[in-house]
């Protein structure tokens, strides 16, 4: 095996691990799952059906993964510490919402975690677009999502406050 087919042999291994640790975040459905609680509150008309969340996010926590990767293969994450505690931060935050909504059944505190969830991916857009633009770019989908999500749970914390 040649060193370049060893590097891009170990290149595509790191994003494989990206996108691993990405889909991670996914774990918390596993704590956290939706029970007979969330069917029986009050939603909006515009709340997409729950099958819709799980397309979604698997394509966002891929993408999320190849922007960290490529993050990693510019040495953004070695040279970047704020960068790197960004983007543990916010994938912290991703996991830990599920917790909130639905294991506390606390729309409120969930509220307040996903807009710091939305702030912390904003600050990641930034730092990563001064590293690598496609890394940046990659995220665009998922603010846009957090962002729906934020405007969904705040609706559904005053429906059912």
């Amino acid at each position: 095996m040649t060193t370049e087919s060893r590097s891009s042999a170990r290149s595509a291994l790191a994003c494989a691990g990206f996108v691993l640790l990405s889909m991670c975040a996914a774990l918390a459905a596993a704590f956290w799952p939706v029970d007979a609680w969330y069917a029986s509150i009050a939603k909006p008309s515009w709340n997409p059906p729950n099958w819709v969340f799980g397309p979604v996010w698997t394509t966002l926590y891929i993408m999320i993964g190849v922007a960290a990767w490529r993050l990693w293969r510019t040495g953004a994450l070695a040279r970047d510490r704020a960068t790197l505690a960004v983007l543990v931060a916010q994938w912290v935050l991703n996991f830990a919402w599920s917790g909130f909504f639905f294991g506390m059944r606390a729309p409120g505190a969930a509220l307040v975690e996903i807009i710091c969830l939305l702030a912390l991916i904003a600050v990641l857009i930034v730092r990563a677009w001064r590293h690598d633009r496609v890394a940046a770019a990659l995220l665009v989908p998922y603010i846009l999502w957090v962002a729906f999500a934020t405007a969904l749970n705040a609706a559904l914390w005053r429906l059912n406050a």
